[in-house]
């Protein structure tokens, strides 16, 4: 019997995958377990392993998006052919089990707008984003053939092939209109009169997002509450726009989002390195130290062990206790923030916790982290310390309840028996949502953590 093969949902904040690459052959037997896909999401490239058994007939196409439980292909039997599929998936196209259909979709594309209505992004796939920045061509200047107007290799080729000379021009009460070579494609394509269109932009040329937007317009259901605020207007020309999309979009959404529904505070503390200095000064002796940000994860673990409201998530229930501490270690990426997850932190020492967290680092800069590794963090450590960073204010990566700053080592000088001594210190920032716990309880966290730190050698290792 055919079993459907869906876009699996790899993590709780997943929401679509793009294909890069099926790892067998169209119509090739398969069994439960094999891997047989390579998937993109917001945050990492992964194998997908085959859900059933069977010869595998794929519909997912490559370098196309589909919605997380959207059908990308069947497992049957031998002799069984697919079920005509009643709803296709949004978000994604899918083959057609027949020649002439097939045919149908390659003489006949069906363009559409390639706007993401929820988001405002341009829909493309991810090798014609590519593409188009080795041609130096503006997405937002070309219609997409693909599924609900998603631009594809074939259009920026089209476009590079045939570029817009000059813009378009008509008359509208008498005087000259313009229409860039995108827009005018668009309208009659859609079949709008482009004098129907009030340009938005200040040399009055209709562009293909006023096309875009007119449409909205047309089709938009009256709205049922009052409009979000314009941003300012812009103050000077912009040398670079950069699209707030991919994991930069994401960041976006969540530290907002993190923000809005989170009542965030932060209180600092400052603690003495003196013993940590000298304890990573003796194993440089035998192998590479670990990193202070190691120190500060240890004594973290050790914390929220003695501490468990603040190894916690907020539920519609109320607080959620977690028993297991998988604290977060966060890496700055030249695309984004990323922060991978180091498993039953408080089990491991010292020296196993280093190797865990240079691991993951270096796995992260290279692109190479798994799902598994982004997912199920309890809490999380943030250092800016080496950029000379003393305090900061960390926004809590949701849905936990805290998070830490780790500021730079410095100098400085206290007084011990009437006379001023060097030692060495940093600036611990602690931020945490005062719906699960309040001040005093969040001090108390936070100062378990320093006298794990001036304490160290005497009880932790």
């Amino acid at each position: 019997m055919a079993q459907q093969f869906q876009m699996p949902k790899l993590g709780l904040t997943m929401e679509e995958g793009t294909i890069l690459q099926w790892l067998v052959e169209d119509e090739t037997e398969v069994a439960a377990g094999q891997a047989v896909l390579i998937i993109e999401t917001d945050k990492v490239e992964t194998e997908v392993e085959a859900s059933g058994s069977g010869i595998l007939k794929q519909f997912g196409e490559v370098d196309e998006t589909y919605p997380c439980g959207a059908l990308i292909g069947w497992f049957l039997e031998h002799g069984e052919t697919p079920p005509e599929p009643q709803n296709p998936a949004s978000g994604g196209s899918q083959r057609s089990s027949s020649p002439d259909s097939q045919r149908a979709q390659t003489t006949q594309p069906e363009k559409s707008p390639a706007l993401n209505d929820q988001t405002g992004r341009i829909l493309a796939s991810p090798s014609a984003k590519r593409l188009a920045r080795e041609l130096g061509i503006d997405l937002a200047t070309i219609s997409g053939s693909g599924p609900r107007g998603r631009i594809v290799n074939s259009d920026v080729e089209l476009a590079a092939a045939n570029p817009p000379t000059a813009a378009h021009a008509s008359t509208k009460n008498g005087s000259q209109l313009l229409a860039s070579f995108a827009a005018r494609n668009l309208a009659d394509l859609i079949g709008i009169e482009l004098d129907a269109i009030e340009p938005a932009g200040p040399d009055r040329r209709i562009t293909r997002l006023d096309v875009i937007q007119h449409i909205q317009g047309l089709i938009a259901p009256a709205p049922q509450e009052p409009p979000t605020p314009e941003l300012a207007a812009l103050s000077q020309t912009p040398s670079e726009v950069i699209p707030m999309t991919g994991m930069r979009g994401t960041i976006a959404r969540r530290m907002h989002k993190s923000l809005q529904e989170m009542a965030q505070l932060t209180i600092t503390m400052e603690v003495e390195m003196t013993r940590v200095v000298e304890d990573r000064e003796k194993r440089k002796s035998e192998s590479e130290p670990p990193g202070y940000t190691d120190y500060v994860i240890a004594a973290t673990a050790a914390a929220l062990h003695e501490h468990p409201y603040v190894n916690s998530q907020m539920t519609e229930e109320g607080l959620a206790v977690l028993p297991v501490a998988h604290v977060g270690m966060a890496v700055a990426l030249e695309q984004g923030l990323i922060v991978p997850v180091i498993r039953n932190t408080y089990s491991l020492d010292l020296g196993a916790l280093a190797e865990e967290t240079k691991r993951l680092a270096v796995a992260a800069r290279e692109g190479r982290l798994t799902l598994d590794e982004l997912e199920g963090g309890t809490f999380a450590v943030t250092a800016l310390g080496m950029y000379d960073v003393d305090g900061f204010t960390p926004v809590i990566n949701p849905p936990n309840t805290a998070i830490l700053g780790v500021g730079r080592l410095r100098e400085t000088a206290v007084w011990e028996n009437g006379s001023a001594v060097g030692v060495t210190t940093l600036t611990l920032s602690f931020s945490w949502d005062h719906r699960a716990f309040d001040g005093a309880p969040a001090a108390l966290f936070l100062q378990t953590v320093k006298q794990q730190l001036e304490g160290w050698g005497s009880e932790t290792s």
